[in-house]
């Protein structure tokens, strides 16, 4: 079986692949400093409650936006596994579809596997949307070239400017407002509309920026945690899959050869 672990800048997400189908996952907040010890100690626990031997991992990949994560998630392969990584994007591995933007080098390995997913699976032009700590959208066209796209401060980074260069507004969950009403009657209903509705409304607003800037028919797909919480309230995704960028590691795994 294949593990693949997407390593984002507020979780890094563990997938245990058998063939295409996703047969676990599992999810730890990212430290950088968190050593390939801590890592095999937390994840040995996770295979044995799930049933699954050591020895049934027969691959490993990892797509990394935290550098420092990389040479531990590599010990952790090496020294309790017995496997030499894959990287996305390196070697076997490599990204394989053009990047056309002034600085190909500094497109993110999870901006590039949501693509190569989404490519894949869906096809066409496309606007890809990932809700992370950054909120990001990506231009693919049909061949599956990137051609761009719009980084934007994810929704809680948004929140915790509010709140924190603020005295007194308080700490509230994200969540979908109960009433289309936009005039709140207390602090929490208003600081919820403006965090949530004017989330939605940036949204709705890029994408359609976007669309009229490549002017053929588009499919928008979204993934990240929050795109089912915003699905609820617009209408302006096509497609949501959570996996997204852990299928592109599959896909970039099965290309290079490894099950």
């Amino acid at each position: 079986m294949l593990l693949a672990v997407d390593v984002g800048n507020t979780n890094v997400v563990f997938a245990l692949f058998d063939g295409t189908e996703i047969r676990a996952r599992w999810r730890i907040a990212t430290d950088g400093r968190r050593t390939g010890d801590e890592y095999a100690t937390w994840l040995l626990q996770l295979l044995a409650i799930e049933g699954i031997e050591r020895s049934a991992v027969t691959s490993i990949i990892f797509g990394s936006v935290v550098p420092r994560a990389d040479h531990n998630l590599s010990v952790l392969a090496n020294k309790y596994f017995g496997i030499e990584p894959l990287i996305a994007g390196e070697g076997k591995t490599a990204w394989g579809f053009e990047i056309d933007v002034e600085q190909p080098n500094t497109l993110g390995a999870d901006r590039a596997l949501n693509c190569i997913a989404a490519h894949k699976l869906v096809g066409g032009d496309m606007i890809v949307v990932d809700f992370g700590t950054a909120t990001k959208f990506e231009a693919v066209d049909y061949n599956g070239a990137y051609k761009g796209g719009i980084i934007a401060p994810g929704i809680n980074l948004s929140l915790d400017a509010l709140v924190g260069k603020t005295a007194k507004l308080p700490r509230i969950a994200i969540e979908a407002p109960e009433t289309g009403n936009v005039i709140g009657r207390n602090t929490e209903d208003q600081m919820l509309i403006g965090v949530f509705w004017g989330y939605v409304a940036m949204m709705e607003g890029l994408i359609e920026r976007m669309k009229a800037q490549i002017g053929r028919p588009v499919t928008v797909v979204a993934t990240g945690g929050l795109a089912i919480l915003f699905d609820q309230k617009t209408d302006i995704f096509d497609r949501i899959d959570a996996d997204l960028t852990i299928r592109g590691l599959q896909i970039l795994a099965q290309r290079a050869g490894a099950t």
